[in-house]
């Protein structure tokens, strides 16, 4: 007779432990709002162990489209105030708790979260197509640093290796990474099928 169909189930694969800053982030150079370097060579010579066997950083000496978008020097005053928000208390921005003269629209009870710093010590939240209108909701966790995360450090949330390039401008890059599956998932969901056959 016929086999029966069923969806396999996947196994949880933890990471606790898994700071996005310090793991994802940190062999990547520094950059400043509108940089656009077209190779960035990485600030430490060998992978972490996470970067190694999520083959991330995978045998490359080199990444491209490590690139930030440019942001006017309001939304820089108000990512500067999320970001310290959030490190030095672990709250996020709301709308209505900015200054008056940074406000743009008077509805302060609709998209309050709209300014989200990525989480330096834990995981990410999920990375969407949207990061291709603005960088608001993926503000870089450094006061030192202050925009929003570049194309290749979106595309390290999401587990895409760094010899992996995304064809079209800064914001079809964002679009294309927050619509695909991450190919880690992908990875672990083709395994999966795989033992159905």
């Amino acid at each position: 007779g016929k086999r029966k169909f069923k969806f396999p189930s996947l196994e949880e694969n933890s990471v606790s432990g898994l700071k996005t800053k310090e793991v994802l982030f940190k062999d990547l150079p520094k950059l400043k709002p509108g940089d656009e370097p077209a190779l960035s060579n990485y600030t430490a010579p060998k992978a972490n162990i996470y970067l190694q066997e999520s083959l991330i950083r995978n045998g490359v000496l080199f990444t491209t489209q490590h690139m930030a978008r440019p942001h006017n020097e309001r939304d820089l005053e108000i990512y500067s105030i999320a970001i310290e928000k959030w490190l030095s208390t672990r709250q996020r921005l709301k709308y209505p708790d900015l200054p008056q003269r940074l406000k743009t629209h008077q509805n302060e009870t609709a998209f309050l979260d709209r300014y989200k710093v990525v989480d330096p010590l834990g995981l990410s939240h999920t990375v969407v197509a949207h990061l291709s209108k603005d960088g608001h909701h993926f503000i870089y966790p450094d006061p030192k640093q202050v925009r929003s995360i570049s194309v290749r450090e979106a595309a390290r949330i999401q587990s895409f290796p760094d010899d992996f390039f995304f064809e079209g401008g800064r914001n079809a890059a964002f679009r294309q990474i927050g619509n695909a599956v991450p190919p880690l998932l992908a990875w672990h969901i083709a395994l999966k099928i795989k033992e159905l056959f």
